[in-house]
C-alpha cells in the first residue's frame, strides 16, 4: 500500500526525531548526566530544568547530587553547590519582597563572579527574564538596550556605576560586586551579599513558569540585538556533549565571559555535570594557566583572542605550570585560524575543540582534535540534534563539496526571532547564520567569511578571512584584519591592518609581496596600515566599523 507523500514524510520525521532523542539520551548517559541504572535521577534532572530553567535547574541538580561539592571558585574563594542554591533562595525571596516577580526583566552587567551566578539562578526561581549585558558596552549601548528590553531591575558591578546616568530612576538597582575594602559613597543601592545575608534561605515556591533569558548579539555592526531563550530542553546538552567529552565531577576553567554564549553554554553544562568552575573577573593568560594547574582542570573555555594570549606567553612561562590535566580546550565565539589552532595543539597536545555557532543558532558544528588534525581550520561536523546545509543566492541547496554557499543551521537551541520583532532568513526550516562556507570531501565544514563582509574587487569575490589567516601564519605578525574600502576604479579595494610582533621589521611591501606569492593577484591588499593592536569588543571580535 502506498501512503500519501505527506503521511510518509510525517512518519519519516517522527522516526528521525525518535532516533535523535534516543541518541541524545545515550550521549548524556555517557557523560554521566543520565546515571544508569538510577534513571530516576535523570528524570529528576529533567524536571528541575523544566521547573527552574537552565541556571537554577542545573544548580539544583548538582546540589541534590552532592551538596558539599564545590560549585564555583572566584577571587573570594569557593562556594559549594548547596551554598549557591541557598544564596539564590535568599535572593529570590528578597526580590519578591521588593516587588519583583514573574515577568520582571532583570539585567546583569557583571563580570564573572559569585554575584552573577547567584543572580542567574535567582531570576530563574523568580520566573523572571534574565538579560545578560556585555561588560564592554559604552553608555549609549547600555541605555538603548535597557530601554528596548524593558528592564525592571539592574544588577551591576560597582566599577560600572558611571555608565548608569541615563538609566531611569524607576529601574531598581542592586550591586553585585564591590571591591573588598572599598567604601561606598552611596548606600541607597542594596548590595546583594547584604540582602542575601539578611533573608531566609529556605527553598522558595516553584514559579508558575521557569525564567527565561536573553542573549545579546555582539553589536559589531550597530546596537546589539536581543536573542531570547524562553525555554531550554535538557536534551539540548547533548549537542555539546556529543563531540566534546565533558564528564561529571571534573573541573573547568572559565576564561570566556558568562554574558557570551561561549562561556554561558559551558557554564550551564559544568553545573549540570557537578563540576567545579574556576572563574576570574578579568582574564589573564598566566592566571588561567595557574588556575588550570592548581585545580587540575580538565577543560579550558576560551574565545580565540584569549587562546592567542596564552600561546604567545614566553616558553618559560608556559613550562612553569603543569597543564597535563587538560583534555579539552573549548574555543568558540569567532574564527580560529589554522595557525593558532596548530600552535595550541603543539603546546598542550591534541585537545582543541573548535565550536562554530552564533547567538541566534547556538550550536552548528564542532571540530574535534581528530577533525583538526585532518583539516586545520575546519569547524567540523554537526553534533546530534543539529543540521547544517548550504544554499546559493537563489535558495538552491548546494550538495557538491568545495562549493561556497550561505550557511543555514537547524538546532533545538535556535532562537525564535529577535526581541525587536525581526528575524533571520529561514530556508527549509533552517536558520541563516549570516556566514558563507563550504564542505570538503569528508563532510567537514569550513567558514569562508561573513556574508556581508565579502569584498568585490574588480569583479572578483574575496573573503577577508583567507588573507587574514595567511598573514597570521608569519611569525612576525601577531594579528591581522582585512576590510574593503571604496575604490573608483575597482569598486572596492583591500586594506590590511597588521599588528607586528615586537622587534619585527615587516613593511608594507613585505606584506603585499607575501600575499602575492601565496594567493591570487586580486587578493593582494592595495593598502597596509600597521597598528599597535586591533580594536575588539569584550569577547574578542574585531570591530571592523572602527577600522573603517
Amino acid at each position: 500500500m502506498k501512503y500519501p507523500a505527506n503521511v510518509a514524510e510525517f512518519a519519516t520525521a517522527v522516526t528521525g526525531k525518535v532516533a535523535e532523542t534516543v541518541r541524545s539520551v545515550d550521549v548524556m548517559r555517557r557523560a554521566g548526566l543520565v546515571p544508569f541504572p538510577r534513571l530516576d535521577e535523570g528524570l529528576r534532572s529533567l524536571i528541575a530544568i523544566g521547573r527552574y530553567g537552565p541556571f537554577a535547574g542545573a544548580n539544583h541538580i548538582a546540589a541534590r547530587r552532592n551538596p558539599a561539592a564545590v560549585g564555583i571558585v572566584d577571587e573570594l574563594g569557593p562556594l559549594t553547590y548547596k551554598q549557591l542554591d541557598d544564596r539564590s533562595n535568599a535572593l529570590t525571596r528578597a526580590w519578591t519582597q521588593r516587588g519583583l516577580g514573574p515577568g520582571s526583566v532583570i539585567a546583569a552587567l557583571c563580570r564573572d563572579h559569585r554575584g552573577l551566578v547567584v543572580t542567574m539562578a535567582a531570576v530563574g526561581k523568580l520566573g523572571g527574564k534574565l538579560l545578560l549585558m556585555n561588560t564592554g558596552f559604552a553608555k549609549p549601548q547600555l541605555t538603548d538596550v535597557a530601554a528596548r528590553e524593558g528592564v525592571t531591575a539592574l544588577v551591576y558591578d560597582h566599577e560600572f556605576t558611571g555608565l548608569l546616568d541615563a538609566i531611569p530612576d524607576s529601574v531598581d538597582r542592586y550591586l553585585a560586586w564591590v571591591d573588598p575594602g572599598q567604601e561606598l559613597a552611596d548606600r541607597s543601592v542594596p548590595v546583594l551579599d547584604e540582602l542575601i545575608a539578611s533573608t531566609d534561605d529556605r527553598p522558595v515556591p516553584t514559579p508558575a513558569r521557569p525564567g527565561g533569558f536573553v542573549l545579546l548579539t555582539s553589536g559589531t555592526t550597530g546596537t546589539p540585538k536581543g536573542a531570547p531563550r524562553p525555554h531550554t530542553s535538557a536534551l539540548a546538552s547533548a549537542q555539546f556533549l556529543d563531540r566534546i567529552p565533558l564528564r561529571t565531577n571534573e573541573a573547568t576553567y572559565m576564561g570566556a565571559p558568562l554574558f557570551h554564549g561561549t562561556g554561558l553554554s559551558q557554564f550551564i553544562l559544568s553545573l549540570a555535570l557537578g563540576s567545579k568552575v574556576v572563574m576570574r573577573r578579568k582574564f589573564d593568560p598566566e592566571e588561567a594557566l595557574r588556575g588550570v594547574a592548581k585545580h587540575r582542570c580538565t577543560a579550558l573555555v576560551l574565545v580565540p583572542t584569549m587562546l592567542q594570549r596564552i600561546v604567545d606567553l614566553p616558553a618559560e612561562v608556559l613550562e612553569r605550570y603543569d597543564t597535563s590535566s587538560l583534555r579539552i580546550i573549548f574555543v568558540a565565539g569567532s574564527a580560529l585560524s589554522p595557525d593558532l589552532g596548530n600552535r595550541a595543539n603543539a603546546a598542550f597536545g591534541p585537545v582543541v575543540h573548535n565550536l562554530y555557532g552564533s547567538t541566534e543558532v547556538a550550536v552548528a558544528t564542532v571540530a574535534t582534535p581528530e577533525d583538526w588534525r585532518r583539516a586545520p581550520g575546519t569547524v567540523g561536523k554537526p553534533p546530534v540534534g543539529c543540521k547544517v546545509a548550504l544554499y546559493d543566492e537563489k535558495g538552491v541547496k548546494i550538495t557538491a563539496p568545495n562549493v561556497t554557499g550561505r550557511v543555514f543551521v537547524g538546532s533545538g537551541l535556535s532562537f525564535g526571532g529577535y526581541t525587536d520583532g525581526r528575524h533571520k532568513e529561514i530556508i527549509d526550516g533552517l536558520l541563516s547564520s549570516g556566514d558563507v562556507g563550504h564542505f570538503d570531501e569528508d563532510g567537514l565544514l569550513f567558514i569562508d567569511g561573513r556574508d556581508d563582509e565579502m569584498i568585490v574587487s574588480g569583479g572578483e569575490n574575496v573573503y577577508p578571512i583567507e588573507v587574514e589567516n595567511l598573514l597570521v601564519e608569519r611569525p612576525d605578525v601577531l594579528e591581522a584584519a582585512v576590510i574593503g574600502v571604496e575604490d573608483a576604479e575597482f569598486g572596492q579595494r583591500l586594506k590590511a591592518f597588521v599588528v607586528r610582533a615586537e622587534g619585527a621589521e615587516l613593511d608594507v611591501d613585505g606584506v603585499r609581496e607575501y600575499v602575492r606569492a601565496n594567493l591570487a593577484r586580486y587578493k593582494v591588499p592595495r593598502e597596509v596600515e600597521f597598528l599597535d593592536e586591533l580594536p575588539r569588543n569584550a569577547t574578542g571580535k574585531v570591530l571592523r566599523t572602527k577600522l573603517r
